[in-house]
């Protein structure tokens, strides 16, 4: 069976090898754009591709708001810290997911709470978040919510939309609203899907988008804050631009911020990459169409796109039999020059995170011994 599938992804990409996990597509105008940026001499975070590319962005996603910042991870960071989570404060997230999400929460001096995910959706269970909060917390006179064992606040909730394919995120976020808790949406690997006609990342008060080189388009390195809340995307740019007061030359500062807005040479990589995202979006369609075809024909489960929604496919990926067979495949996939690699390890398992608070992680537990992510690169 190994030889069959690593042939068939062979035939598909029809390039020597190594075949990789996910490269990014350059096809349109991105010489051009970062030619006139440099031509402009304005390189930095002040430029007009900055302000381009959010546009864009909020224009693909209905949001209306959107904040470009340096990278993914410090722009959940931020947002976090403009939604109103306090160090010392516990965010409940999913133990599936990868370390950047609770890096992120660390870096605010909050304390993650791992639970557990859904089999078809990857992401943050429903069901596992509603029967954590009404067992293990107790909301108080003043409206909050707290972990009846710490003590602690809970203020947030962060669910992650994996490898493109959205959580059940109105559920999450109705459950949410019950016990207070802000949603802040980790749709990192989400850009181009959907859950019941609305874009991932508009649901919850605010979120983040990634634009890494693997994602489905790329800045080379950037993130996006988004919301739909003013007062959210005012103070998100002013922390990430060090908290700086307008001024034509005085430096007047009036709170610890932060340098994490994205230069324009960035931006105006993301404009072009923008511009051809519906035909990656098709591409990649295609591209799951065709694995789900074959691996159907050999008895492979492929990870198909969530009731009531339509996935990015960012990476396309199958759930083995076991983690020895998983194994196997990857050794075997490796060794013939296609690039496959595992799920992340459980954040509950790495030992920074080894006594955080976790739910019953079954589902997750049963998913980290199996799942296996193919190339996902577009074909053009």
């Amino acid at each position: 069976m190994y030889k069959t599938i690593t042939d068939f992804i062979k035939h598909t990409y029809n390039t020597p090898p190594p075949i990789n996990l996910h490269e990014p597509r350059f096809i349109g105008n991105e010489k051009k754009y970062l030619a006139e940026c440099i031509d402009s001499t304005f390189v930095s975070y002040v430029g007009a591709f900055v302000t381009s590319f959010e546009d864009s962005v909020k224009a693909f996603t209905g949001s209306k708001y959107a904040v470009a910042m340096t990278n993914g991870t410090l722009a959940l960071h931020l947002a976090l810290r403009v939604c109103g989570v306090l160090p010392e404060d516990e965010v409940i997230t999913q133990a599936l997911t990868f370390v950047a999400t609770a890096n992120a929460i660390s870096y605010i001096g909050a304390h993650p709470i791992f639970l557990d995910s859904d089999l078809d959706t990857l992401g943050l269970s429903p069901e596992k978040l509603l029967t954590f909060l009404k067992n293990e917390t107790q909301k108080k006179e003043d409206g909050n919510t707290y972990n009846k064992k710490t003590g602690r606040r809970i203020s947030a909730c962060v669910p992650v939309h994996v490898f493109g394919h959205p959580a059940r995120i109105a559920d999450i976020v109705r459950i949410c609203a019950d016990y207070n808790l802000v949603v802040v949406e980790d749709a990192a690997e989400s850009l181009g899907s959907f859950y019941q006609s609305q874009h991932t990342g508009t649901f919850g008060l605010a979120s983040v988008l990634s634009f890494n080189g693997n994602k489905t388009i790329t800045t080379g390195g950037g993130g996006m804050l988004l919301t739909n809340d003013e007062m959210i995307a005012t103070s998100a740019k002013h922390l990430s631009t060090t908290a700086k007061i307008p001024h034509p030359w005085a430096f007047e500062h009036d709170e610890i911020g932060y340098n994490y807005r994205m230069p324009n040479l960035n931006a105006a990589v993301g404009c072009a990459q923008m511009e051809t995202l519906d035909l990656f979006l098709s591409k990649k369609r295609e591209q799951a169409e065709r694995y789900a075809t074959f691996f159907a024909q050999i008895g492979v489960d492929f990870i198909v796109e969530p009731k009531d929604s339509r996935s990015n496919y960012w990476l396309n990926t199958i759930m083995l039999n076991d983690r020895t067979e998983r194994d196997a495949f990857l050794a075997y996939s490796h060794s013939q020059g296609v690039m496959t690699r595992p799920v992340w390890r459980l954040m509950s398992q790495l030992p920074m995170y080894k006594d955080a608070l976790c739910g019953d992680l079954e589902q997750a537990e049963h998913l980290e011994a199996r799942l296996v992510n193919l190339p996902s690169s577009v074909r053009v």
